[in-house]
């Protein structure tokens, strides 16, 4: 993982790298006849004599997705490098950007099942080792699930003494799975450090992580992550982490959905004047699966898997930004054909769109998900403790070799990360991985209703984004009705406005506001 910079002196050539997976940010700036980067889009707004104005696509990625979409920013005139890019420039011409790595499908059908599993448990167990080489004590992060398991499970066997892992717990929610972690950690033998996080000061909680993001972020998991770093920093340097293993080995439930979207979409265009036909009532379980069936019917007419990525990944619907946005802002940038049109964006390539359903959901999950949204959440808020995260699934050469696994020994039916599950299998409790996937992510259903969602209200009236001119008020006022009423299920969105909200305060409050419109 690396953002390299090489100046040559004799030359006067400069070379920026990234590593090829995005695991840590590189930002650009050419103003003025010149280039200036860095790790942090902070560092480059205390540049004399440069702009940096609101990029209006970049904010339509924000209250798309969470998060903007690389290479953009929210600023017109900052972009990243790309994740397997490198940059050169000398003293006259245009700087020069070449691709030095991409994930390619390569599927070895040679192996046996259990030549699979045995291959899977000795990579895991390499990838691990060398991510373990440090001069201080490695911890990792231990959510209880699939990954972080075998994570930790692969570090016990190369060390030499307990390993610390570091669970964070929401004490009387559905989704907090300390009891799960505590099994593993004891049946590991690691020192095992627990967080229990509360949502009683959503004021003080939602800002502090905000601050430490260059952009808006409304990566749920980005409050968990930021405070599960600040109690590891205080134990270790370095932690191993879990991700990348749903996007290498097929563990998303927004995978299967797609490819049953795919396998369906005939039978459910048959079906379209009966699901557009129900009712909304006054029962929330019922609306929430009128809502569901809707987005399901919606993907499922889409041509592709890349298209069906960008709307399964979305945080609002198109209808639901149509309502919030002001009305120029939406003629600008919603079209009618969006997801083909990111498609043509992002995959070009002939050779990506002959690939399988699954496989083009896994490519665009590991090229645009990840570096946009996972690891820039994961980067952000452990950096924000000087926590170095590692992540061994996303060594380049373990990419590559997962890219080789036959579908079959990643999807089994309705199970996921199958060949990893069985791998780690003998190091775990019995049936400690059997259930539901969680991970790290907020409590939204057991937080939203209560004082994040005063905290929401408070912080989209009091911090100025309400006269940015970006969205309706009135429309934002009617979400929070539907979202307390049960009509509907906006907490994505609405986080995403408290994000928004907080940032706004933070970065554009006190100046005047400018926005640059897309080209």
């Amino acid at each position: 993982m690396y953002a390299a910079a090489i100046w040559d002196r004799k030359t006067h050539r400069l070379v920026l790298a990234r590593d090829p997976l995005g695991i840590k940010p590189l930002y650009l700036t050419r103003q003025g006849g010149g280039i200036a980067f860095a790790s942090e889009i902070r560092a480059l707004k205390v540049l004399p004599a440069h702009d940096f104005t609101i990029d209006e696509r970049g904010l339509h990625d924000f209250f798309s997705y969470g998060h903007i979409q690389k290479p953009r920013s929210i600023y017109a005139q900052v972009h990243s490098l790309e994740p397997g890019h490198w940059l050169e420039i000398g003293p006259e011409g245009e700087p020069e950007v070449r691709r030095f790595w991409y994930p390619r499908f390569a599927v070895n059908q040679a192996l046996s099942e259990n030549e699979w599993i045995e291959e899977t448990r000795r990579q895991l167990e390499g990838t691990v080792e060398r991510h373990m080489l440090a001069d201080v004590t490695v911890g990792a992060f231990l959510s209880g699930g699939v990954d972080s398991s075998a994570i930790a499970a692969a570090m016990t066997r190369q060390a030499s003494a307990p390993v610390k892992a570091f669970t964070v717990g929401f004490p009387g929610t559905s989704i907090d799975e300390v009891d799960a972690a505590a099994r593993i950690a004891q049946h590991l033998g690691c020192e095992h450090i627990v967080l229990p996080l509360e949502p009683a000061a959503a004021g003080v909680m939602l800002p502090e992580v905000q601050a430490s993001f260059d952009e808006p972020c409304a990566a749920t998991a980005a409050v968990p992550i930021w405070h599960l770093s600040r109690l590891a920093a205080s134990h270790v340097k370095v932690v191993l982490c879990g991700e990348g293993s749903d996007e290498i080995f097929a563990g998303y439930k927004r995978q299967r959905t797609a490819l049953a979207a795919a396998r369906y979409a005939p039978f459910l265009q048959f079906l379209r004047p009966l699901i557009d036909a129900l009712p909304e009532t006054g029962n929330m379980r019922w609306n929430y699966l009128r809502q569901n069936a809707r987005r399901f019917r919606n993907s499922a007419l889409l041509d592709s898997s890349f298209q069906r990525f960008f709307f399964g990944t979305q945080i609002s619907s198109p209808e639901t930004r149509e309502r919030l946005y002001a009305a120029g802002f939406h003629d600008r940038q919603e079209h009618a054909d969006a997801f083909a049109l990111l498609e043509d964006e992002y995959f070009p390539d002939a050779a990506d769109r002959k690939l399988g359903a699954l496989e083009q959901f896994m490519l665009a999950d590991i090229t645009v998900h990840m570096p946009g949204s996972l690891l820039n959440r994961l980067d952000r808020a452990s950096m924000a403790h000087s926590l170095e995260a590692r992540v061994p699934f996303l060594s380049h050469k373990f990419v590559d070799w997962s890219l080789t696994m036959p579908r079959s020994m990643k999807l089994r039916g309705k199970v996921g990360k199958y060949a990893l599950r069985k791998a780690i299998e003998p190091w775990l409790p019995p049936n400690a991985i059997d259930k539901r996937k969680l991970g790290f992510q907020l409590p939204f259903a057991e937080w939203f209703s209560g004082d994040f969602a005063a905290f929401a209200r408070e912080a989209w009236n009091d911090s100025g984004a309400v006269k940015a001119g970006y969205l309706q008020p009135a429309a934002v006022e009617q979400l929070f009705a539907e979202h307390d009423r049960g009509v509907a299920n906006h907490g994505r969105a609405l986080y995403a406005i408290a994000m928004f909200s907080c940032w706004w305060q933070q970065n554009m409050a006190s100046q005047p506001h400018r926005t640059t419109p897309p080209c």
